[in-house]
């Protein structure tokens, strides 16, 4: 029977986003615990009266607290350029390249000498815990393709599906023609490096590659992502024993709905999170 689009479309979801999405705590406290001694250390400059000469001591007596600097700036580089009226200068923070005078430079002109003297942070520890937790959002993009490709794992387990024995994560075509000797040199993959299949199925009778996505907000990623799928479909329909599989979602379709729905009318296997919950991965997989 066959599906209509637009119904289909209508069934995404605004967000797959769990508990841990927002933002991973536990990576955030690894960072800080990592120079958590070296911030105490410089947390001795907080409210100081003569700041210039106190971080010189400091230096020189803790060098390894140079290596804090950066992230006190939101910075995870070891090295951070800067120019002014003096020159352009690239300082090292893994080991001091310039003398301490110009440290100090940097420290003043970049206003971190005023925050710390001027109490503006109380704590360096606390502060860079801070600093951590707003860096870490921003990998909220990735953790959120990883949440589908993790919700699709879930339910080919639910299905019976074995990690390394009847289903295989990160596969390239390589891989795959080697250890099931089928040629798969169809799958061009519009000249770009070689095709990695975010999940590989096997059955009896059939090969399936398998890609995941969630798209919770518009971008031009989206039409070219549908624009591949659909080449990549009509190649794979080429293949005897493979087979491709799409599993999508997100509003941020919406915006591509023209580009998505061409994939849509070519690939009879794509399918969004209703179809994982309505038992597709029983059905399909076979």
């Amino acid at each position: 029977m066959s599906r209509n689009f637009n119904q289909w479309l209508n069934s995404f979801k605004d967000s797959i986003a769990d508990y841990g999405y927002y933002i991973d705590f536990k990576k955030v406290h690894q960072n800080v615990d990592a120079i958590k001694v070296q911030l105490n250390i410089l947390n001795s400059l907080v409210g100081s009266h003569d700041i210039e000469n106190d971080f010189e001591k400091i230096i020189n007596d803790y060098p390894e607290t140079l290596k804090c600097i950066p992230i006190l700036l939101a910075v995870r580089e070891s090295e951070i350029r800067a120019m002014d009226e003096d020159g352009e200068f690239n300082y090292c923070f893994s080991s001091a390249n310039y003398s301490i005078e110009q440290y100090k430079t940097f420290m003043r002109k970049t206003g971190l000498f005023d925050l710390i003297s001027n109490r503006i942070v109380n704590n360096l520890v606390d502060y860079v815990t801070g600093v951590e937790t707003g860096l870490d959002s921003n990998g909220r993009k990735n953790r959120g393709g990883h949440l589908m490709e993790d919700l699709v794992e879930e339910y080919l387990q639910k299905a019976g599906f074995v990690s390394g024995k009847t289903y295989f994560k990160e596969m390239y075509r390589s891989e795959i023609e080697k250890k099931w000797n089928i040629d798969l040199s169809a799958i061009s993959n519009q000249g770009k490096a070689e095709k990695r299949f975010d999940f590989v199925v096997k059955t009896d009778n059939m090969i399936y590659g398998i890609e995941t996505n969630f798209y919770g907000s518009s971008g031009s990623k989206l039409n070219e992502t549908a624009r591949s799928y659909k080449t990549l479909a009509t190649e794979a329909d080429t293949i005897n024993g493979f087979t491709f599989v799409w599993f999508t979602d997100g509003k941020g379709w919406n915006n591509a709905r023209n580009n998505l729905e061409e994939t849509f009318d070519v690939l009879d296997t794509i399918y969004n999170i209703k179809d994982l919950e309505d038992g597709i991965v029983g059905k399909v997989f076979k």
